[in-house]
């Protein structure tokens, strides 16, 4: 894949891209991938794109982010008692994931879900990174909820182990150019994280 030409001549990462945040994060956020021209080239989950411009400001409103913007993985921020995680670790091809690249990937989820063991409220960004996170977690035979998880952006389900799952809109272009996720509906998510943390 050639760069586009504002980014023609820098070094891109393309390899598979770790998790990152808060080891202690009682925050979780599992997103879709690393965006082809984001993390792909950056080497950071929503550093360099668009949607880290939405992603990071939400969260730097409901104080998760020691900024606003992130533009590359060593601009200084910091992730405050959160952790960002995606189903797939290397960008898909047109941003579609394969089912056979999903389950190629578990296995880095489910060792993040086990060693994130303060997390108490996720967020799951997108369909994708929603389901991806109720399938690790019958993985790893957590509890389930009382009643079947329904998505629809700021919907929340709650598990009988304390952890709340709130669904959110991806902050795709797709999304934040038609209006179907605007900055207070992505805020707002981030808001309740906190609220709900605030109250644990």
């Amino acid at each position: 894949m050639k760069p586009p030409p504002r980014y023609a001549g820098q070094q891109y990462w393309a390899r598979p891209l770790p998790g990152f945040g808060d080891p202690r994060a009682r925050l979780l956020l599992v997103g879709l991938a690393p965006a082809a021209h984001g993390g792909n080239r950056t080497g950071r989950m929503f550093t360099g794109d668009r949607s880290g411009d939405w992603l990071f400001d939400a969260l730097h409103h409901a104080g998760f982010a020691t900024q606003p913007t992130s533009v590359h993985r060593d601009d200084g921020l910091h992730l405050r008692d959160a952790y960002i995680t995606a189903t797939l670790r290397c960008a898909p091809p047109l941003n579609k994931p394969l089912p056979a690249e999903i389950v190629r990937c578990e296995p880095y989820l489910l060792e993040e879900l086990r060693l994130l063991g303060r997390v108490r409220v996720v967020v799951g960004l997108g369909r994708i990174g929603w389901q991806a996170y109720l399938r690790t977690r019958r993985r790893l035979e957590l509890p389930r909820p009382a009643r079947a998880p329904v998505f629809g952006h700021g919907a929340a389900t709650r598990f009988e182990d304390g952890v709340t799952l709130l669904a959110c809109y991806h902050p795709s272009q797709q999304n934040t150019f038609t209006g179907k996720l605007t900055r207070p509906m992505l805020r707002g998510v981030f808001v309740e994280a906190r609220r709900l943390l605030d109250a644990a």
